[in-house]
């Protein structure tokens, strides 16, 4: 018999839909049918496309490829450049979030000189989520400097022991900060490598089970505070190239996997919620959906194809795994987005 209970529309505070300008990758069609299929009925959107999300005009002209085209509900991220700053205060009610890379990934937007992440930390609102890509050591950088300027610091996609504990110290010491994890580095380790090759290549990379053991922990004790998938979809021609592309997909994955999860008993159905929902909605102050849920059958058992995905790119470092949680139906705003097998819309709206 179906065991089906109810959640929330969930919400992705960290997706790339990689338009405009990549979307042999990745558009907002079906980007955001991916994160329906997923249980997402909200995500946001990062800057750092190869026009990226900088300037006023950029913003707008991503919101206008938007319009009218998304599945889910879709909100963006501003870009953190020594550009940028200028604009902070025109684009502040725009946007959910600045995203400030210190360390390389894709795109154009590094920054490590030290006066100009002074002036990001300095100028950017203290009421909204100012983001970091930060690993490992930059982390203290970033720590530091958003103690020195008093932000409201979001650390993305932590994956070391190291900065597990960090955060943790920082929070103990009263600084405004939240981090989040993605599922790849909570059910992959560096001992995947090797089966997956390009595929299983991010920023930041799949690290020890030691590590990804102390992660765990930081969910269990609440020193992690929301799930991001890091979507990050590349073709299958870009992931065998010469020089392979960092990043892998995860919304069709992220709530499948955490439902096995909650079957193994390492994880409760309420802290789900609190990950997927309460704690992105509250931190990134993203507006409610009325009438919007998600039908899951928690006893469904299946394996992960690559031939049942939304997303373009067509594949998952997930392939072969047997699951056991299954998204069975999607609502958002009265309306049925997901049957379980078919999306219906586009019904999103382009949040500001």
């Amino acid at each position: 018999m179906p065991k089906l209970i109810k959640l929330p529309g969930l919400i992705d505070p960290h997706v790339h839909l990689r338009e405009p300008g990549a979307t042999q990758k990745e558009d907002f069609v079906t980007g955001t049918k991916a994160a329906i299929a997923g249980g997402y009925t909200l995500v946001l959107d990062m800057p750092n496309n190869p026009i990226p999300t900088i300037s006023p005009e950029t913003l707008q002209g991503k919101k206008d490829l938007a319009n009218s085209r998304v599945y889910a509900d879709v909100g963006f991220h501003f870009g953190a450049s020594s550009k940028s700053i200028q604009y902070f205060e025109v684009i502040k009610d725009q946007v959910f979030g600045l995203k400030v890379y210190m360390n390389p990934t894709t795109g154009d937007l590094l920054m490590q000189d030290d006066q100009v992440l002074e002036k990001v930390f300095s100028a950017w609102p203290k009421d909204k989520p100012l983001m970091v890509h930060a690993e490992g050591d930059t982390l203290q950088k970033a720590l530091g400097l958003a103690k020195k300027f008093s932000n409201k610091l979001h650390v993305c996609h932590i994956s070391l022991k190291q900065e597990v504990e960090l955060i943790k110290q920082a929070k103990e010491a009263g600084l405004n900060i939240s981090c989040e994890v993605t599922c790849h580095h909570l059910f992959l380790t560096d001992q995947d490598k090797e089966k997956l090759g390009s595929f299983g290549m991010m920023k930041p990379p799949l690290e020890s089970s030691d590590d990804q053991q102390t992660l765990w922990q930081g969910i269990t004790d609440g020193t992690i505070d929301m799930i991001g998938s890091d979507h990050a979809p590349h073709t299958k021609e870009e992931k065998l190239g010469k020089k392979p592309a960092f990043g892998v997909p995860g919304l069709e994955t992220s709530l499948p996997l955490l439902l096995t999860a909650v079957g193994d008993s390492k994880l409760t159905i309420d802290r789900v919620i609190e990950l997927t929902y309460t704690n992105p909605q509250k931190i990134f102050n993203t507006p409610v959906q009325e009438n919007t849920f998600v039908e899951v059958d928690l006893e469904e058992s299946y394996t992960i194809t690559n031939e049942s995905l939304q997303t373009k790119c067509g594949w998952t470092p997930f392939v072969g795994r047997e699951i056991t949680g299954k998204v069975k139906k999607v609502v958002l705003r009265d309306q049925l987005v997901y049957d379980g097998q078919n999306i219906f819309g586009p019904y999103g709206q382009v949040l500001s």
